[in-house]
This record gives structure tokens, sequence and C-alpha cells, in this order.
């Protein structure tokens, strides 16, 4: 920790400890009387003007904590030189704060192991005001309290007490710490003389760098006697003193990366004997067990290597990874959090999403039945039209048979009354007519079987029409084809009735093309028949006038014999029964 971070904490429990309405503000002439203290315990010229001319645009009022920083900063810590007594420093800090915050009445502690735990707190404590101890740390100075008094870590106990720090946001500040060593949480069954030393040595450790004390035997440099010493083994130096109180100091051995230590075999009646070479001189010394002995070489060697790399003690560097490995993972929990919080999101906007898919899709659905049901009513008007058609058409075919069989009748009735007429010309006539009728059967013939080719052809392209409309509608989606099934059904059974009518027509056609080739021998016969009679005719030219065909209109033929309607009007039925098709074929 660097001096001036330290300094700071210890600032700030004397800056808080004035704030009496904790307002967060301390008056001016409070603000003088510490910060002449400060200057005085650090040996600093002490400037009251300075204080004035700093906060003279305030009035009279009360300065913020972070309105005496700048001061502070720049008349005090700036001119830290590190000459003066840092336990000094801390002691007058803890005189200004233990008053207010600490009731000493309920603690099993004494005022000095009080300040001794109250400096480990700003030790281990955040860098981050109000300061506090994270449970780690907590932790971690309870641990190093139980081996320093030789009592053994419950780990239980420990983490029954962690769950009640929740309420406190896993922290506690430096009066709850000291609290909950006076109480005697941890130390039940454990003397107050034990957990003051205890406390001590863990204080020694963690503030004044000792990493290892007791008593050894040097040897002098004038007078070779040995003599017992107290040493205190630091950082970069060993001290011995007379004693254990550390009263009366007798000098220091200074380390650096230059020292050795090394072991000595026994001799003038010394046991476990061991040197220590520093750049000034060197120092035998004597401990009374080979174990004590190794532990000794081993820390002053430690000491060393850490000077040649030149890293911090042991304790220091440790407290310093675990605050980075805290700030690392309070990093990746706060990325976790991000991440979490954009996966909600998403996982939101995804929601939305396929809400918005399930109403349109019930929308699609609802489409799709009612376009299903035009569909079927569609289908129904376009069948109820085309069995109305029908039976329209089978009551003009049933008409028309009604026609052609009276015209039929009249037509009997008059060859009847030619035949007794001209009884005497009857084989003329009759040759004469059947050449006519012949010839106009042949013609008949030529037109119904015109007329029975285009109707061959519309057919043909009506089914092709549906055959194509037909593969339109297989190629379409599956459910469009379960949809369609009904009335691509009902189109096959139009397509048979229309095959059926086709191979109707071409029966007829058949039939039609023997009855013409009938004729055609009748007319052969009528010809020579009439070549026949025109001969007689004109051997008896004198006597006999030729009767001749009359200016009779053309008569029209049909599938069921003589017409007995015009040609115009033939066109006329021929017009609307196209227009009838059309529409039934556009409503498919």
């Amino acid at each position: 920790m660097a001096l001036r971070d330290e300094l700071l904490k210890s600032i700030w429990h004397a800056f808080t400890s004035l704030d009496v309405d904790k307002s967060g503000k301390v008056s001016k002439s409070q603000l003088k009387v510490l910060s002449h203290n400060l200057c005085t315990v650090m040996q600093i010229p002490h400037d009251p003007v300075a204080l004035e001319e700093h906060f003279k645009d305030d009035d009279e009022g009360p300065v913020s904590n972070q309105g005496y920083m700048p001061y502070l900063s720049r008349f005090i810590l700036d001119k830290v030189t590190g000459d003066f007594d840092l336990q000094d420093f801390n002691r007058m800090c803890w005189t200004l704060s233990f008053r207010k915050n600490l009731d000493q009445r309920e603690l099993l502690i004494s005022n000095d192991d009080a300040f001794k735990i109250w400096c480990i707190f700003n030790f281990l404590s955040e860098d981050a005001y109000p300061l506090r101890v994270v449970t780690e740390e907590i932790e971690y100075f309870l641990r190093k309290l139980t081996e320093a008094m030789g009592g053994s870590w419950v780990e239980e106990r420990f983490e029954d007490y962690e769950l009640q720090l929740d309420a406190m946001q896993h922290s506690l500040s430096a009066w709850q710490l000291i609290g909950l060593v006076g109480s005697g949480h941890f130390s039940k069954g454990i003397e107050r003389q034990t957990l003051s030393m205890g406390v001590t040595e863990v204080y020694q450790e963690l503030i004044m760098d000792v990493l290892k004390q007791g008593y050894m035997m040097k040897k002098g440099h004038k007078r070779k006697n040995w003599t017992e010493r107290w040493f205190v083994l630091k950082p970069n130096s060993i001290s011995y003193y007379v004693g254990e109180d550390q009263a009366e100091k007798k000098g220091d051995i200074l380390l650096d990366r230059n020292c050795s230590v090394e072991p000595l075999p026994d001799k003038e009646g010394k046991k476990c004997l061991f040197l220590i070479k520093s750049s000034q001189k060197s120092f035998e010394i004597s401990v009374s067990d080979k174990k004590r002995k190794h532990e000794w070489i081993l820390a002053i060697q430690t000491c060393v290597s850490l000077l040649r790399q030149c890293r911090p003690p042991a304790h220091r560097e440790a407290r310093q990874k675990r605050r980075e490995l805290r700030l690392k993972l309070r990093a990746e929990q706060e990325e976790l959090e991000l991440r979490m919080s954009e996966l909600q999101l998403a996982n939101e906007a995804k929601q939305l999403e396929l809400e918005d898919m399930r109403k349109a899709l019930e929308e699609a659905a609802t489409n799709a039945a009612e376009e299903e049901q035009r569909r079927l009513q569609t289908q129904t008007e376009l069948q109820d039209r085309y069995q109305t058609d029908l039976e329209r058409e089978k009551m003009v075919r049933k008409k028309m048979e009604e026609q052609v069989a009276q015209k039929s009748t009249e037509l009997e009735q008059y060859l009847q009354r030619v035949r007794e007429m001209e009884d005497m010309y009857r084989q003329l006539e009759d040759a004469l007519e059947d050449e006519k009728r012949a010839r106009q059967e042949e013609e008949a013939v030529r037109r119904l079987q015109a007329r029975l080719l285009e109707e061959e052809a519309t057919k043909r392209l009506e089914l092709e029409e549906v055959h194509l409309r037909q593969q339109h509608a297989i190629s379409q989606t599956e459910a469009e084809k379960r949809e369609l099934e009904k009335e691509r059904l009902a189109k096959e059974s139009a397509l048979q009735a229309a095959m059926q009518q086709l191979e109707q027509l071409q029966q007829e056609r058949q039939g039609v093309l023997e009855q013409y080739q009938t004729v055609v021998k009748k007319l052969e016969d009528a010809t020579n028949n009439t070549k026949t009679w025109k001969h007689k005719v004109a051997e008896h030219e004198g006597m006999l006038r030729l009767i001749q065909p009359g200016s009779k209109g053309q008569q029209m033929i049909t599938n069921w014999g003589p017409a007995a309607f015009s040609d115009a009007e033939l066109t006329l039925r021929q017009k609307k029964w196209q227009e009838g098709k059309n529409q039934t074929t556009e409503a498919q």
C-alpha cells in the first residue's frame, strides 16, 4: 500500500469523527485543529493562513470531505517525506475517532488492542469510502488471530457468522470488526491475555512488518562474548534489543540484495550457529535448537530474495493479489450480469416475435378457412348453373326432336300426295328426289361433319384447358391440394362427362360417315337411274313435260334428321349454346 493511501484512511476516520451530526461536513475551526495536529505529528510546517485562503469563499459554513481533500493534498500530503513515526500518526487519528465510535465497557480487549485492530482494519480494508473490510479479509484476519493464539480454526463457526453478514452487505466497518474481536465470539475459552498477545502478534506481522522475532545469542565484535538479545526481523533489517519489551535498542543489521546467511559448525561450546553477512559486518548467531536455526535461516533468506526481486513482503503481496482477484471477479460478475441482461432482452424480443408469428398463423388459418368456404360456395354455384344448363339443353333437344318428328310426318304426307298425283312419273320423281335428297344429305353431312369437327376441336381445347388447370392445381402446395380435392373430383367428373360426350360425338361422326357413304352410294344409283329416265323422257319429249324441282329453301340436316327451322335460327341457337358454355368455363 502506498504511504499516501495509508495516511488517507487514518485521516478519513479522524474527519468522520468530527462530523457529529453525520452531514458529511466539518466546521473550519475543527479542521484547523485537525490540520495543525497532522502537521505536528508528520513534522510538516503548519501554515494556518493557507487554510483561511483556501476556504475564503465558503464564508463561515462547514466544509465537506471533498472540499477538504484539495487542501489536504496540496499543503500536507504533498509535503510528507516519511521522516516521522507512523505509529504516532495512527495514535493521533485513533484518539480523535475512538471516543465517539467505541464503547469499551462491553469489550474483552484493552484500548491498545482495539487500536491495533483498527490499524489492521485500515490495512485490510478496500480503497473505497466509506471504508469497509470484506468477508474474505475478515476470514484472513480471524485465521491469523486464531493461529497466533494457538487455537484451531472452526470453519463452521465462521460460516454461521458469514450468514449474518448478508444483512451488512458482506462487509464490516472498523468499529464492527473491533466489536467482533472484543466480544470473544471467535475466542471462546481463551484467556484475555492470550487474546491480547494474538492481536499483538498479528499487528506486528501485518502493520509493523515483523516477519519473525525471538531470543538468540549474538557474538560481540570487540569483546567476542556471547550475549542474549531479542531479535526482530523486518523486510529490510534485523533489529536486536535488550529485552522483549523493545525498550532499549542495541543495533540493526541492514539487509540488502548482497546479504547472505549460511550455517556454521558448532564451536566454542555453542551449537546451532549461523552467520549473517551484511554489507558492513558479519554476525554470528546461536539459537537453542536446530528447528529455530532452520526457521531463522529460511526467514532471512526469504527477505534477501524479496529484496533482490524488488518485491514487497509476502503478506502485503498476498493482500494485493487478493484485491486484484476480487476486482477481476467483480468485473466478471458485472460482465455476466450484463450478458444475462442482454440474453433476457433477446429472450423477450424472441417471445414477442413468436407471439406475432402465432397471431399471423391464426390470421392465416382464419383467412384460409374463409377462402375454403368461398371456394365451396363457388363450386356449389357452378354445379347448380351446370345442372340448370344441362336441363335447359335437354328441353331444347326434346323440342327439336318433337319438331323433327312433326316435320317428318308432314314430309311423309306430302310425299304421299305427290305419289298419288304423279303416279305416272313416280319412278322418275323418286329418282330425282333421291338424287336431290342425296345431294342435300351429302351437303348436310358435310356441314354436320364440319360442325362435329369444330365441336371436337372445341372439346379438345376445353379438355386441354381443364387438364392444364388440373396440372396447375396439382403443382400447388400440399395444403392447397387437400383444400381443392373436392373441386378436383368435381372437375374430373365433368371431364369424364365431357369425354363420354366426345366419345358419343365420335360415334355419331362414325354413323354420319357411314350414312354419308350410304347416301353417296344412293346418289350414284340415283344418277344412273336419272340418266336412264332422262333417256326415256327424251324419247317422249313431245308428249310429256318434265317436272323440275321447285324453288324450295335449302333444308338443314341435324343429328335427328331434316330440321324444321332455318339456317338463321340454327346460327342463333349455336351462339346461345356457345355463350353458356363459355360462362361455365370462366366460372370454373
